[in-house]
């Protein structure tokens, strides 16, 4: 039954991981996951190997070689139980087995193991995951529009991501964060995105660390009035996330999406019985709607 659900589960995303293939990133990332296991099996240059095998036989896994692929599915089955969408579960899979690699590749000879890992470091430094691109209802805001668009209408609700580029859990987020977006953004109710990797200032006016090791990245912020109202994750004495899992459940039951979309609501057929009545809607009160600014456009 397990193996019919994971069947079923791949043909589902099969459309989506071929989408990934064609970009570089993911192209690249599965010849550097699968390239100990091409060295070890190509004919006319697996016989040139070393190996520790009883028979001999350098084109196939020895018994510590089996030994450290065994580790590292363990290593990815653990870290995956913690991850919350695909591209989560494919990066682990492709981190881990660089890892490997690097590990099965010194251990083979010395000179392949560096130029693997010259490899990789080129790979790093030059091959960036790309970017979220996908539909949504979101204000990119910067230092100077933040507190502008926050303390705007003191009816208006804002769930604000802190993020950063560079931050893989950021990215994994991005489509979650988007796909909230669509389903509950109304004129009462309104989504945003700040980089504080770009915007340093804003980091520190609203006590959100940058740093890899405070692992406060992404943060969610409910603001209304301008006032925060609460924050996920939060934050320890010693300035340290507290572990929380950024999935959609999550986020819609802690700040209680379905009840604010329901008041923002609510609040609109108010203003649509003032109109009819011929009240002027007061200063500040506009119902149109944020534009979305897309990454592209940033």
């Amino acid at each position: 039954m397990g193996l019919i659900t994971g069947l079923c589960a791949f043909l589902y995303h099969l459309p989506q991981i071929y989408k990934w293939l064609l970009k570089p990133y993911y192209l690249l990332s599965f010849f550097m996951t699968v390239a100990f296991l091409v060295v070890r099996k190509a004919p006319g240059l697996c016989e040139h190997l070393a190996t520790e095998r009883e028979d001999g036989n350098s084109c196939d896994f020895d018994w510590r070689e089996i030994e450290i692929l065994m580790f590292l599915s363990a290593i990815v089955m653990m870290k995956n139980r913690r991850a919350i969408t695909l591209e989560q579960h494919i990066g682990n899979v492709f981190l881990f087995s660089k890892v490997a690699n690097v590990i099965l590749f010194f251990r083979l000879d010395i000179r392949l193991g560096i130029l693997y890992l010259t490899l990789c470091l080129a790979f790093v430094m030059t091959c960036k995951p790309p970017l979220y691109m996908g539909p949504e209802y979101i204000k990119y805001l910067s230092d100077k529009t933040i507190d502008e668009e926050l303390q705007g209408d003191s009816r208006v609700s804002w769930i604000v991501e802190f993020y950063a580029n560079w931050s893989s859990e950021c990215q994994s987020f991005a489509p979650i964060f988007a796909d909230l977006s669509l389903k509950y953004n109304c004129s009462g109710l309104k989504f945003a995105k700040v980089d504080i990797g770009r915007y340093g200032e804003v980091s520190k006016r609203y006590k959100v660390s940058a740093s890899p090791l405070a692992k406060q990245l992404p943060t969610l912020v409910l603001f209304q009035g301008g006032q925060e109202i609460m924050r996920r994750p939060m934050v320890d004495n010693k300035g340290r996330a507290v572990s929380w899992t950024f999935n959609e459940e999550n986020i819609i039951r802690e700040f209680n999406l379905n009840e604010l979309f329901q008041k923002s609501k609510k609040m609109n057929k108010g203003r649509g019985l003032m109109e009819e009545n011929g009240s002027e809607p007061q200063e500040g009160s506009s119902d149109a709607t944020i534009p979305t600014e897309s990454k592209k456009d940033q």
